[in-house]
């Protein structure tokens, strides 16, 4: 016998409402230092697609940050799964520079979160739930110093619950 049972909507938490984390008990005062991220390695946008790839797999790094060559301004940053997808699509090639894969950050209109090494992992989590994003859930964050003049490394999503699963309740 089946039984059905009526959905209720789905309620979107609006950014007015506090964040729950569903991990707090384990976090216990941790922050961004605490999941000992890696140095951020950086590319500029006309490094090859083939260099971005090595260094990406040297590193077992998912995401790489890309920033200008003069500067050092952080301009975007380069997804390793989108880009393999991008060449098995043909869309890009190895020899091709960065810049045709990379994606970049939009800066007008937009407003940024900054996450710092000191930043809590409740607030980092509530980035990943989309809370300072309406609601575009993210896969990544870049860790910069409170002026962000620096890429200090980049935090993901998995970063957090490894963390989480290695941190008793």
């Amino acid at each position: 016998m089946t039984s059905v049972v009526a959905q209720q909507p789905q309620h979107e938490p609006s950014s007015s409402e506090p964040f729950v984390s569903k991990w707090a008990s384990r976090y216990r005062g941790a922050t961004v230092e605490d999941l000992d991220p890696p140095a951020a390695l950086s590319l500029t946008p006309s490094d090859t697609i083939s260099t971005a790839l090595q260094s990406a797999f040297e590193r077992d790094y998912t995401h790489l940050t890309i920033t200008d060559s003069s500067t050092r301004a952080l301009l975007g940053y380069l997804s390793i799964p989108h880009l393999q997808a991008l060449l098995q699509a043909g869309r890009v090639r190895p020899e091709d520079e960065v810049r045709a894969a990379m994606i970049r950050f939009r800066r007008r209109g937009a407003k940024y979160k900054v996450i710092t090494m000191e930043t809590p992992l409740e607030e980092l989590e509530a980035f990943f739930e989309g809370r300072e994003t309406g609601g575009q859930k993210q896969d990544f964050a870049v860790i910069t110093d409170a002026g962000r003049r620096f890429v200090l490394g980049v935090a993901t999503r998995a970063d957090l619950e490894e963390f989480v699963k290695r941190r008793p309740a």
